[in-house]
């Protein structure tokens, strides 16, 4: 029968049917991406796929080229349910059916305790409410097209660093009222298939076996009935994960849960079958549900495909250009006039660069991309004077030769071949297993290498370097996961075989990127060899023993990065002497997927290199400088007094260069909101001091002080606050009308409804996008400590004409004027005046009213 009709299956008359080894497989994955089939009982296997801002189907390496979308944060900074659920429904869930994966490993709705958190790109924002409301939005989107959620990673992670070992210490309050309260809003509101859990402890027990959040909590208060599964290597233990909740270990390599190991807890009573077939009828569950959502998956030929469109290259266009923000626009600098313009300095080092977002899980490969040069370019037409220069770089790795190598018969990419190793496990042997072109310099092999091979082998990658069109010194950058060497023209420039030093990179499998200087002549294509084996070589002291060292199964990876060498004043210079003679300057700098990544954290918020001298340099000699920063948190902007102009553009995936053109040209009247507060400084931001892991504990002695809450109870001045952002217009906010509080009953449980209208009047004179945010603040008489400020709803009021009105009305529940008490382990809501207060950012609140809760009305209650 068609594995889709596993959809018609008693899954309660499957499971006695399940040997107790079949049940054991069923637990645990199979290679990196699909759970386990029986063929026995026509059990079928899925497949998961990554999707933070994409699907990217079962490949690092050589991965179908997929759409990226904007960051998390970016997402976060539409402050747009609506569109976020469109995102899902249009975007995400068919992706995911033509990479043929059933579930994405999506959304990533962590907190972001600080913007150093090399993952923070991926979580929507600092504020759970915003998190919680957009995350139940993406996942409504995403399975309204067939497609499951796996909302993740449940729960305090929000650190790379130590991230498998450190022990989160949160006091219950804060755990409820903010780390859990995205999930929470996900669950009432959506209802995900699945939830990862994170690789972190949580006080005290790891989250992949921590009883007290998956059973006690997550199963028994919020009744939720789909699948746990953990982060990918994320479990540390066989009967303590299986007791505690968790339904399936990901992935299936170097896993816990084999059958000899299983079957050894079985036998020393440490875990019971029953059990383990409670967790395998949860695998099952999910896989039925694939099969009746989305049958054609399940049916298919497994093959992955790419897919374009007129209509969804607009809509990728359309919700870039909506999460960017103006931050600020001196003598309205802004938007641009092509048609005024005669002479444009483009600088900066990622006005040319691919930036499409995030590292790690988030990487893919893009099915197109355009600059904010391209962007910039074709926004301006022909008659503009363009100048350009790279100005201050921006990289931290080389950046890659995906486009600078050729074959020999000059086409783009080069050859790539693979061989068995003999005896001594470094030596190829014999002819190539497989020999093929590769269009990448970033070969993140994993487990994609090709079948045939020894478990040690070697990869020959062989390609010509485009020319040059004068001579010029060239640095090469090298980084792998096993051993390499560089050759030029059969010159050795690198050495990162013989002796090696770890680093970071390929998920902390990688070495530091070693670095090799060549000449290269004019007009000349200059031959490129890369000479490959998934060994890892020793580091100082050690001896180079192949039976000894680490052989990289399933980490394999070469990275070959390159660019000219450049004096770095006089590239400063150059700008800047480009940036005076201009009409206007365009400033396009930030980070990429370098500096913020799964793996490792940020340790500043400055620009790199000298990119903050750059920009402040520029816009000392032109009035009319405009800078666009990218990046999917906060970065410091000491320059901020310096420039006329300034648009934050997050990571925009492919539409990133005309997405920013229709900003900076007025096609688009920029409407978003900062999903998370800009400090002026690292140390105003509220974990400081103590974000890092100690002795492998992190303490979140913030408490409910995140974010913007830290800054207005702090009374601590941020650069750009919570919540902020500029249009090409401006709003004025009146008639704030706040109903009584209704107390209403449904299934036995009481709730609290409270109707906050308001009216957003645009008193400019273009067009424009509204979000209104409403704050609540806590009864005075309270005798616990509130933060000042907690967001509890919000509305965007769309395309108001100049001179016209737009009505919002927003509700409130009874978790806007509630609290955790720790003392009755239970939400509580206090009798009181609350404040509501409404306006366009959390710096900002125009209009005030007040919820009345009488004595004799407040309540308490667990669950949703």
């Amino acid at each position: 029968m068609p594995p889709s009709d596993f959809s018609k299956v008693d899954i309660s008359a499957i499971v006695p049917q399940l040997t107790t080894d079949e049940a054991i497989s069923l637990i645990a994955g199979v290679g990196f991406w699909h759970t386990h089939a029986v063929p026995r009982l026509s059990i079928p296997a899925i497949k998961v796929s990554d999707g933070p801002n994409g699907i990217r189907g079962n490949h690092f390496f050589m991965g179908t080229p997929a759409k990226c979308l904007p960051c998390a944060t970016a997402l976060g900074a539409t402050w747009d349910t609506e569109l976020i659920h469109e995102v899902g429904a249009k975007l995400l869930a068919p992706e995911a059916k033509l990479r043929q994966a059933s579930v994405i490993l999506a959304p990533t709705c962590n907190i972001q305790r600080s913007p150093l958190g090399g993952r923070s790109f991926e979580s929507f924002s600092e504020d759970p409410f915003l998190s919680g409301m957009l995350a139940a939005a993406y996942v409504n989107g995403v399975q309204s097209g067939g497609i499951g959620t796996t909302i993740k990673h449940f729960v305090a992670n929000d650190k790379e660093q130590d991230r498998m070992g450190y022990d989160s210490i949160v006091s219950p309050r804060a755990l409820r009222e903010i780390y859990l309260m995205p999930f929470m809003l996900a669950q009432k509101l959506a209802q995900p298939w699945a939830y990862m859990t994170a690789y972190n402890r949580v006080n005290g027990t790891h989250a992949s076996e921590n009883p007290t959040v998956l059973k006690n909590l997550l199963r028994n208060e919020w009744k939720f009935n789909g699948m746990v599964m953990s982060d990918w290597f994320g479990v540390y233990s066989v009967s303590e994960s299986i007791n505690a909740g968790l339904d399936l270990e990901m992935p299936g390599v170097r896993k816990w849960r084999t059958i000899e190991k299983v079957g050894h807890s079985i036998v020393s009573r440490k875990v019971t079958v029953r059990t383990i077939k409670e967790r395998a009828t949860k695998v099952l569950e999910l896989v039925q549900r694939c099969a009746k959502e989305c049958p054609e998956i399940l049916d298919g030929d497994g093959e992955e495909r790419t897919h374009e469109s007129e209509e969804d290259t607009a809509l990728m266009r359309r919700v870039a250009a909506s999460s960017l923000v103006l931050l600020k626009n001196t003598n309205n600098v802004l938007p641009l006039d092509a048609t005024k313009l005669k002479k444009v300095a483009v600088i900066g080092g990622n006005a040319k660069a691919t930036v499409l977002s995030g590292g790690g899980s988030a990487a893919l490969k893009a099915s197109y991309f355009v600059s904010p040069y391209d962007g910039i370019i074709k926004a301006l037409g022909k008659d503009v004077d363009v100048t350009y220069s790279e100005g201050a770089r921006a990289f931290m790795t080389m950046p890659s030769l995906d486009y600078e190598m050729l074959t020999e018969s000059g086409v783009r990419g080069w050859i790539g071949k693979w061989y068995c190793n003999g005896g001594d496990g470094f030596t190829a042997v014999g002819e190539p297993v497989k020999t093929h072109k590769i269009d990448e310099t970033q070969l993140f092999i994993s487990t994609s290498q090709p079948p045939g091979l020894t478990r040690k082998w070697t990869l020959m990658l062989e390609g010509r370097l485009k020319p040059r069109p004068v001579n010029t010194k060239f640095e090469f950058g090298l980084t792998v996961a096993g051993r390499a060497k560089l050759f030029v023209d059969g010159n050795l420039v690198i050495d990162n075989w013989t002796k090696q030093r770890p680093g970071e990179a390929f998920f902390g499998q990688g070495t530091v990127e070693e670095h090799g200087v060549y000449e290269l002549s004019a007009n000349t294509s200059h031959h490129i060899v890369v000479h490959f084996v998934n060994v890892r070589g020793p580091s100082d002291g050690e001896p180079d023993d192949a039976s000894g060292s680490a052989v990289m199964e399933s980490s394999a990876a070469v990275r070959l990065g390159g660019a000219p060498v450049q004096d770095p004043q006089q590239s400063l210079e150059d700008a800047v002497s480009l940036a005076q003679a201009a009409d206007v300057a365009i400033v396009v700098v930030g980070l990429n997927s370098d500096w913020e990544t799964e793996g490792y954290d940020r340790t500043t918020l400055a620009l790199p290199g000298k990119t903050d001298e750059l920009v402040k340099r520029v816009g000392e000699v032109n009035k009319n400088t405009v800078v666009v920063t990218q990046s999917g948190s906060s970065i410091t902007m000491p320059w901020v007094d310096s420039v006329a102009g300034l648009v934050h553009a997050w990571y925009l995936g492919n539409a990133t260069g005309d997405a920013i053109a229709d900003v900076l040209f007025g096609k688009v009247n920029p409407a978003g909101k900062l999903s998370l507060t800009f400090p002026k400084r690292l140390e105003d931001v509220s974990s400081f001091g103590h974000f890092h892991s100690e002795n492998g504990k992190i303490r979140y002695a913030e408490d409910l002080f995140v974010g913007y809450k830290h800054f207005q109870h702090s009374k601590v001045e941020p650069l750009f606050p919570f919540g902020y952002g500029l249009s090409y217009t401006t709003f004025a906010y009146e008639n704030l009308k706040v109903s009584k509080p209704a107390i209403t009953t449904k299934d036995g449980h009481a709730d609290i409804q409270v109707t906050v209208s308001l009216t957003v009047k645009n008193t400019g004179h273009a067009a424009g996008s509204e979000v209104a945010q409403v704050y609540i603040s806590h009864p005075k008489t309270s005798d616990l400590t509130h933060p000042p400020l907690l967001l509890k709803a919000f509305g965007k009021a769309h395309d108001i004409a100049p001179g016209a009105s737009k009505d919002i009305t927003l509700s409130l529940d009874k978790y806007a004027v509630s609290h955790w008490d720790e003392s009755i382990g239970s939400w509580v809501v206090e009798s009181g005046e609350y404040g509501v207060h409404v306006g366009p950012s959390s710096e900002s609140l125009p209009l005030k009213g007040s919820i009345v809760i009488e004595k004799g009305r407040a309540f308490e209650w667990n669950g949703l």
